[in-house]
């Protein structure tokens, strides 16, 4: 059975290339668009990753 709870999947996608990362995130202490700087391996530097929706 599945879980029910506050944590929703999410989708964050590079700025720099089409480059995604999937995470979950805890929809009622994050409200809004998560930014995470992460590893980019198409471009192979650190860059900021956006939810997109």
């Amino acid at each position: 059975m599945a879980k029910k709870g506050n944590r929703i999947h999410v989708k964050l996608k590079s700025t720099e290339s089409a480059h995604m990362y999937h995470t979950t995130k805890n929809k009622q202490t994050t409200t809004g668009r998560l930014e995470i700087k992460k590893y980019d391996p198409t471009v192979r530097r650190h860059v900021m990753y956006r939810e997109e929706k």
